[in-house]
C-alpha cells in the first residue's frame, strides 16, 4: 500500500511538472535573434462572439498594446479570423509577440510558417465501379448508387482549380446548388465571378500572407494566376481525384487509358487556394496564416468535408494548437465538418515517426498502389532483355554509359557534371545509392548533361515510376547491379533499345504502401494510431491544366489535361471521396463515425490474400504503415458498428497531455463540459476505433463503446481476437447485444504483458462481428517492462 501511494503520489508531482512546462510552451515563440518583423498567428481559441466586427474590433484592441497608433495595428493586422475560432494573423516582431503571448484570453502565439504541397482505375481497383442507371446517367455501383455524394460540399485546400477541365463541368442532370451554401465564386486573374457552376460551386483565393512574408507574386510572366485559377496542378488532380465528374477515353499519351471520376462524383466542390507557384519553379509555397483563413472561409461557407493535402516540412510535430491545420480542424471538428489530411511524403526511406497530421480529431492517410504497373522493356546488344517501369511514349535508341563518366564520383546531381563530357545519344545508368538521390534530381541532370535518357536504379520496393524530363526507367538494385557488371564487361558501350511503355492491370499484387508515404507511431500521441488508413496514392491519372507542363519544369514543353501525380497528396482525396459518400448517406453522422466507418471496414491483405507489402522493405506492413488497413468504399458505408465521439470526449485528450482546464475552456464551444478529472488516464482510452498502448508496463484495462447502425436493430456480435505477441487479450463481456431500445454497448481490453521487452512494437487485432458486418480494429502494443521506465515518461507525456 505504501509502494501505491508513493507511486500516485509521484506520478501526481510528474503530471504537475509537465502541465507547468506545457504552460510555458504555450507562451513560447519561435523566433530568430532578428528583430524585424514577421506574419505570427494569434490564436484565441473558440469564437465566443456573433458579431463579426465586434470580434475584430477585439483582435484590433489587442494589437494595441503592442503598437501606438491604430493606424500602425491595422497596417499590421493581416487577417482576422472571426467564424468558428478567433485569432489574427499580423506582422509583429519577437518581442510584440511575447507581449501578446502573455495576455489574458491568448492561447497560443506561433511564427505562421511556409508549407509545401506533399484517376482512372483506382475506384474501380478499390470496389467502386460504373454502372448505368435509367436515367442513363452513371454513378458508383453497390450500395451507394441511389446518391453517391449528392449534394454533400466538399472543399478543397489547396493550389486552386483549373475550371474548363471536364471533370468539373455542369451535368444536365444537376440539381440546383444546396441551400445550406452561404459561398461564393471570387473573381480574380482569369476567373469571372461567373466561371462557377452546379458543380463548382465556389472559390477563393488567399495570398496576403505569403506575399507579406515571402514578396509579391510575379503574375506577368504567367507562371502564376491572382485567382482561384490552378497552375501548379496539384488542387485541381487532387479535386478531380475525390468528386470529379465522369469522364471517358483519359489517358496519358495512350497510357492509363479508361473513365476517370471522382469517388462522389456528384458531390458539389469549394476550392480555396492557397499555395502557390510565387518564383515560376513550380515548388509551391502555402503560407500557414493563408491557410488558417481558408478553414475560415470553408466553415463560414458550409462545406461538409474538408480535404488538405498539405502537411508540415519541419522535422518535429508542433504542440497541438501551435500548428493552423490542428486549429482549423479543431474547430471543423466541433462543427460537424470532417477534415482529410495527408500523411506526408519522405523521399528517402520510410523512417518511423514520420507521420504528419496526427490530430485524434482528424483523418491521415497513407499512400499505397493499385494494380496497375507499366512495365517497360531495354534490350542491350539485342541479347540481354531488363524489364523496367516508365512512362515512356516513344522508342529510345542510344548507348548505354556509367553515370560516373558524367557525374561527381557517379552521383547524378546536377553540380557534379563535368560540362567537358555532354551525353547526347547516351543512356545513363545512375544508382540512387550514390549520395540518396532522387529520381527528380537525376532526371534533371541527365537532362542537363544532354542525355537521352536515364536508367535508375533504386533498392528494393521503390520502384515508382514518373513522369520525367528525360526518359527514365526504374529498376531494381538487383537489376542495376547485373547492367553495371554488363556493361564492365562490354569491350565497347552496349547498345540500347528502350520500347514504348505498356498499361497493364491485373498482373501484381496490390495495394503495396508506398515507400515515401510516412510512418507511424505518432511522435506527438503515440497513443493514438496515425495513420489512420491508407488509399491509392501512387501513379494517379487525374485532371491537369493544360498551361502546366506534366512534369513541372519550364523546358518542358507537352501540354495535358491528364496527368500522373504520386504521393499521400493523391491518397488524400480517395478518402475524401469516400467520406462524402459515407455523409451522402448517412447526413447526421458525425466527423468521428464516419472516420469510425472508414477504418474498421479497411481491410489488410492484397489481392493474392497476402498482408500488404511495405514499399521499400521486402517486410508485410503494419499498423504504423497502413493505420487500420486500406480503404474499402462500399463496405465504408455500411460499417455495423461506430465509434462516435463528440468535442467533449477530446477534453479528456488534451486534459491528459498536460493541457489545463482554463486552456480547454478557451478552445471548445460554449456547453462543452472541459472539466479534467481528477486522475488522469491513459489516451489509449479514447474512444477511437483502433487501439494503441505505447507503454504497457504492468496489466492494463482499456475501455471501448460502439453504436450499432447497422440494419439489423437486434443484432448480436461476437469477437474474434489476434493477440500482440507476449500479450494476453481478454474481453469482456464476450457479446454485444443491442436492440430497439439499446444501440449503444461498451466493452473492455484487459491486456497483459507475458514477456519482459523494452521498445519493440506487436501488432494484433480485434474484430466484432454479426454473422455480416466486420468491424475491425488494430491492436498495436509496446510492452516497456524493463530498465527504470525514464523512456516510458518521454513516450507518455506530450506538451
Amino acid at each position: 500500500m505504501e509502494n501505491t501511494n508513493m507511486e500516485e503520489h509521484y506520478a501526481h508531482d510528474l503530471h504537475s511538472f509537465w502541465s507547468l512546462l506545457l504552460s510555458l510552451s504555450f507562451f513560447f515563440i519561435y523566433s530568430t535573434c532578428l528583430s524585424e518583423p514577421e506574419v505570427h498567428i494569434v490564436y484565441l481559441g473558440h469564437s465566443a462572439q456573433h458579431d463579426h466586427q465586434l470580434t475584430s474590433g477585439l483582435h484590433q484592441q489587442l494589437l494595441l498594446n503592442v503598437f501606438e497608433s491604430e493606424e500602425e495595428a491595422a497596417q499590421s493586422m493581416i487577417y482576422s479570423y472571426t467564424y468558428g475560432f478567433s485569432g489574427f494573423a499580423a506582422k509583429l516582431t519577437p518581442d510584440q509577440a511575447t507581449t501578446i503571448a502573455r495576455k489574458e484570453g491568448v492561447v497560443s502565439v506561433f511564427r505562421s510558417k511556409i508549407l509545401k504541397l506533399d484517376t482512372t482505375r483506382s475506384w474501380d481497383f478499390m470496389g467502386l465501379p460504373l454502372q448505368e442507371t435509367p436515367d442513363n446517367d452513371e454513378a458508383p455501383h453497390g450500395a451507394v448508387s441511389s446518391t453517391f455524394g449528392d449534394d454533400v460540399i466538399v472543399g478543397v485546400i489547396d493550389s486552386g482549380i483549373w475550371p474548363e477541365s471536364a471533370s468539373f463541368r455542369e451535368e444536365p442532370w444537376m440539381g440546383p446548388i444546396p441551400r445550406t451554401w452561404k459561398g461564393e465564386c471570387m473573381s480574380g486573374q482569369d476567373f469571372p465571378s461567373t466561371t462557377c457552376n452546379r458543380k463548382l460551386i465556389g472559390a477563393r483565393y488567399y495570398v496576403a500572407s505569403l506575399e507579406q512574408e515571402l514578396g509579391p507574386l510575379d503574375t506577368s510572366s504567367g507562371t502564376e494566376y491572382r485567382s482561384p485559377r490552378d497552375r501548379l496542378g496539384h488542387g485541381t488532380h487532387t479535386a478531380s481525384t475525390a468528386v470529379g465528374s465522369v469522364v471517358h477515353n483519359v489517358n496519358f499519351f495512350g497510357l492509363g487509358s479508361g473513365t476517370a471520376r471522382g469517388g462522389a462524383p456528384r458531390a458539389r466542390l469549394a476550392v480555396y487556394k492557397v499555395c502557390w507557384n510565387r518564383t515560376g519553379d513550380s515548388a509551391g509555397e502555402c503560407s500557414e496564416a493563408d491557410i488558417l483563413a481558408a478553414f475560415e472561409g470553408a466553415l463560414m461557407d458550409g462545406v461538409h468535408i474538408i480535404s488538405a493535402s498539405i502537411s508540415t516540412t519541419i522535422g518535429q510535430l508542433l504542440p497541438f494548437f501551435k500548428w493552423s491545420a490542428d486549429i482549423g480542424s479543431f474547430h471543423a471538428m466541433q462543427k460537424g465538418v470532417t477534415v482529410v489530411f495527408s500523411a506526408g511524403n519522405y523521399e528517402y526511406s520510410p523512417d518511423p515517426s514520420r507521420v504528419k497530421n496526427v490530430a485524434p480529431w482528424s483523418i491521415s492517410v497513407a499512400a499505397s498502389t493499385i494494380d496497375r504497373w507499366f512495365p517497360t522493356q531495354m534490350v542491350f546488344d539485342n541479347t540481354l532483355t531488363v524489364m523496367g517501369q516508365s512512362m515512356i511514349t516513344t522508342e529510345v535508341n542510344a548507348l548505354l554509359i556509367d553515370a560516373g563518366l558524367f557525374f561527381s564520383n557517379g552521383a547524378c546531381l546536377s553540380k557534379g557534371w563535368n560540362k567537358s563530357r555532354p551525353a547526347a545519344g547516351k543512356v545513363i545508368l545512375c544508382f540512387s545509392t550514390m549520395g540518396s538521390i532522387t529520381s527528380a534530381e537525376a532526371a534533371a541532370a541527365v537532362k542537363k548533361a544532354g542525355g537521352s535518357g536515364l536508367i535508375f536504379v533504386e533498392p528494393l520496393g521503390r520502384q515508382v515510376p514518373y513522369v520525367d524530363v528525360v526518359p527514365t526507367v526504374y529498376i531494381d538494385i538487383y537489376q542495376g547491379t547485373k547492367l553495371l557488371h554488363y556493361l564492365g564487361s562490354s569491350e565497347w558501350l552496349p547498345t540500347v533499345k528502350i520500347t514504348p511503355t505498356k498499361s497493364l492491370v491485373g498482373k501484381v499484387p496490390a495495394p503495396e504502401v508506398a515507400f515515401f508515404s510516412c510512418r507511424g507511431p505518432s511522435a506527438l500521441s503515440p497513443d493514438i494510431l496515425k495513420p489512420d488508413l491508407s488509399a491509392p496514392g501512387v501513379n494517379i491519372l487525374a485532371a491537369w491544366p493544360p498551361k502546366t507542363p506534366p512534369t513541372l519544369s519550364p523546358s518542358d514543353k507537352r501540354s495535358v489535361n491528364w496527368t500522373f501525380q504520386s504521393g499521400t497528396s493523391m491518397a488524400c482525396p480517395h478518402v475524401t471521396g469516400t467520406a462524402a459518400l459515407v455523409k451522402s448517406a448517412h447526413p447526421d453522422w458525425s466527423p468521428a463515425a464516419i472516420r469510425s466507418a472508414l477504418m474498421t471496414t479497411a481491410y489488410t491483405k492484397d489481392t493474392k490474400s497476402e498482408y500488404l507489402l511495405s514499399g521499400g522493405s521486402t517486410k508485410p506492413s503494419d499498423p504504423f504503415d497502413i493505420g487500420a488497413g486500406h480503404i474499402s468504399p462500399t463496405k465504408a458505408i455500411d460499417p455495423g458498428l461506430v465509434y462516435d465521439m463528440k468535442a467533449g470526449d477530446y477534453v479528456i485528450f488534451l486534459c491528459n497531455i498536460g493541457y489545463t482546464q482554463e486552456q480547454i475552456a478557451k478552445v471548445v464551444c460554449p456547453g462543452t463540459n472541459h472539466t479534467c478529472p481528477r486522475v488522469h488516464t491513459s489516451n489509449s482510452n479514447l474512444n477511437y476505433p483502433s487501439i494503441t498502448v505505447s507503454d504497457l508496463q504492468t496489466t492494463m484495462t482499456i475501455r471501448r463503446t460502439v453504436r450499432n447502425v447497422g440494419w439489423n436493430r437486434n443484432a448480436v456480435y461476437t469477437p474474434r481476437v489476434v493477440s500482440p505477441s507476449g500479450v494476453d487479450v481478454a474481453i469482456w463481456p464476450r457479446l454485444l447485444v443491442f436492440s430497439h431500445y439499446k444501440d449503444e454497448n461498451t466493452y473492455y481490453v484487459t491486456l497483459n504483458p507475458r514477456k519482459k521487452s523494452e521498445g519493440r512494437y506487436d501488432f494484433g487485432e480485434i474484430v466484432w462481428s454479426d454473422g455480416f458486418h466486420t468491424v475491425r480494429s488494430p491492436l498495436t502494443v509496446r510492452v516497456n517492462n524493463i530498465g527504470d521506465g525514464t523512456e516510458s515518461m518521454s513516450y507518455t507525456t506530450n506538451i
